[in-house]
């Protein structure tokens, strides 16, 4: 196993998950309130659903008052009014955790000037000692509140050598070999001993298609895996120094690049052609930043175009980058800093704006989303603002303004737009119209849970905005799952549904028996599930109508594996042509054998 440059840990700062208290809300107000147009823009929130006269619930979207809350004003072009006098009241997030927690969380962007560490991407095998991060272990949780209900937000000398694509056939798959049937005869290598996967496999599940180890060196602490990306008929992901395409067929790796430092940022997905942008350091010291660009194309594993970004003042790359691809173009966000960039030919479109107000992270996708903040004369007080930007010419087409102390933290979907927000110990989670404007507060029923996933365990002062999974969204409608309650014998859980136009709750459907779920994203109009694997219990992927109900599998992972598919850790999962990819989050051993029969990837079909 490699051995890093030796270093401790570092302290905790800026940026570091929140981990509020248990406790039980008050009872929630009603939806916010558009006022009477003379007043400046929509008002900001109380909790929603409660009578008047009664206290407001604890840190989400209330109805107007002469108090404060994360409502803010939108305008045309890049800076909106300042907002209007509405608030909410205080809710259950709690004191700060120490430097190491479990589960990612939501690490967020804080000041607003150089000296702050922002948002970026999960780093690879060690970070710089000039950055003042926190390494964010594999258990932090931040409880969140949101109307009436608690959120459990678990989660987040070789310098010029250019990287070279084998062709295909070249490398040889590890850990990935050709799996029988189901007839009992195959040659499947998933446990301890060489038995045929699907041997135990019953009518109506979907065989094992094949099940992947890691082959792969890593440092002492492990590293993240980034992806899986499904391009055609290969999936591909990458680890530390590589990124390798496989067969979904069988798993038999096709390609492999090798990079010459770590893998350090990568976006949620891909561009529509299956060129991609991936952020690698620029070294292999503990000092190297994350600050150059390799596109590739995953269809073939040829590297494009390479760059370095241009540093831009002391400050800059204080944090690691965040990457997201619309259209053509990726953006690279940052503390203080960011970039945009051709996907084609790396040609730059557009850098740092002017003004007080500078973009830290971005949204990829269908429309091209920039969370900023602003620079003010209180730090413990910042002014963030989102807007949709013109991907070819970054000139923003409008720009929305939360509540003054109102960090914008992830955005859970682009189209429809929304975005979560957070204000020390509160969250609020905010619909926007397709001008920018308020669309509506999201409230849920008192004793509501909720658990988005929404980054790397491990990450370093930084993230992306996009790539939550327990979330998904329609024209109308917004899906996220809850926190599995496990006061019975098995852990189960829900899926509610919350109307966008008036944020307030339309309908809950229930797991399968002893089973929790996960929304994916939207498939044919249906919500996608990953329907967790349970003790002798396969995982599968499984579909939610709109107007709610029981949830129909579509692929029953079987039983037999159940146990390989538990051990995935912080698991990434992937539906593509009728077959599931799950893919371990993070790959870390305490030895060199332990490292190499670590399982990695494992997918499964019809």
């Amino acid at each position: 196993m490699t051995q890093p440059p030796s270093q401790q840990p570092p302290q905790g700062g800026f940026g570091a998950p929140q981990q509020p208290p248990q406790g039980s809300p008050q009872p929630p107000q009603g939806p916010p309130q558009t006022p009477p147009p003379a007043q400046p823009g929509y008002g900001y929130p109380q909790a929603p659903g409660q009578p008047p006269g009664q206290a407001p619930g604890y840190g989400y979207p209330q109805q107007p008052s002469q108090q404060s809350g994360p409502y803010g004003q939108q305008q045309p072009g890049p800076y909106a009014q300042q907002p209007g006098p509405y608030g909410q009241q205080p809710g259950p997030y709690a004191q700060q955790p120490g430097p190491y927690g479990q589960q990612p969380g939501y690490g967020y962007p804080q000041q607003q000037y150089p000296g702050a560490p922002a948002p970026g991407g999960p780093g690879g095998g060690g970070s710089s000692k000039r950055k003042p991060a926190i390494i964010i272990g594999a258990a932090a949780a931040a409880l969140l509140v949101i109307g009436g209900g608690i959120f459990v937000a678990t989660s987040g000398g070789d310098d010029d050598k250019k990287p070279v694509a084998k062709e295909s056939g070249d490398a040889k798959p590890s850990g990935s070999p050709s799996v029988n049937e189901g007839d009992g005869n195959g040659d499947g290598d998933g446990s301890d001993v060489d038995d045929d996967l699907n041997a135990g496999r019953k009518a109506g599940e979907a065989k094992v298609l094949w099940l992947q180890k890691n082959d792969i060196d890593l440092p002492r602490n492990g590293a993240d895996v980034y992806g899986p990306w499904v391009v055609g008929d290969t999936v591909v992901k990458g680890m530390y120094r590589s990124i390798s395409g496989y067969s979904v067929a069988d798993g038999k790796q096709k390609w492999t690049l090798k990079l010459p430092a770590d893998l350090c940022a990568a976006p949620a997905q891909t561009a529509a052609d299956g060129k991609i942008v991936i952020g690698v350091k620029n070294g292999t010291t503990d000092k190297a930043d994350c600050a150059d660009l390799q596109m590739i194309d995953l269809n073939t594993g040829k590297a494009g175009w390479k760059k370095s970004i241009k540093q831009n003042g002391t400050w800059d790359f204080l944090s690691d980058i965040s990457l997201a691809i619309s259209g053509d173009t990726v953006t690279v966000g940052r503390t203080g800093n960011s970039n945009a960039y051709r996907v084609s030919d790396g040609k730059e479109l557009f850098g740092k704006p002017s003004g007080i107000c500078q973009p830290f992270a971005f949204a990829g996708g269908a429309k091209l989303i920039a969370a900023s903040s602003c620079r003010t004369d209180d730090v413990d007080n910042p002014q963030h603002q989102i807007q949709e930007l013109d991907p070819a010419t970054g000139k923003p087409r409008w720009t929305y303004r939360p509540k003054r102390g109102w960090e914008i933290d992830r955005v859970y979907s682009v189209s429809p737009l929304v975005v979560s927000l957070k204000k020390d110990k509160e969250w609020s989670i905010l619909a926007l119209k397709e001008n920018g404007s308020l669309r509506s507060g999201i409230t849920s029923d008192k004793g509501d849970k909720f658990a988005p996933n929404c980054g790397s365990a491990f990450a370093i002062f930084g993230k992306s905005l996009d790539g939550c999974t327990g979330v998904a969204a329609d024209a109308n409608t917004f899906y996220m799952a809850t926190a599995p309650d496990s006061s019975g014998t098995a852990r189960t859980n829900k899926v509610v549904a919350f109307n966008l136009n008036t944020g307030k709750t339309k309908w809950k459907a229930a797991a399968p028996a002893d089973r929790t779920v996960k929304p994916l994203r939207m498939e044919g109009g249906n919500v996608l599930l990953y329907v967790e694997s349970g003790y002798e219990k396969g995982g599968g992927i499984a579909t939610l109508a709109p107007t709610g109900g029981a949830p129909r599998m579509l692929l029953q992972h079987p039983g037999s594996t159940a146990e390989i598919e538990n051990d995935f850790y912080n698991s990434k999962i992937v539906y593509a042509g009728g077959r599931s990819f799950i893919a371990s989050g993070r790959v870390s051993a305490r030895n060199d054998k332990e490292e190499l029969e670590t399982k990695t990837m494992m997918a499964f079909g019809n």
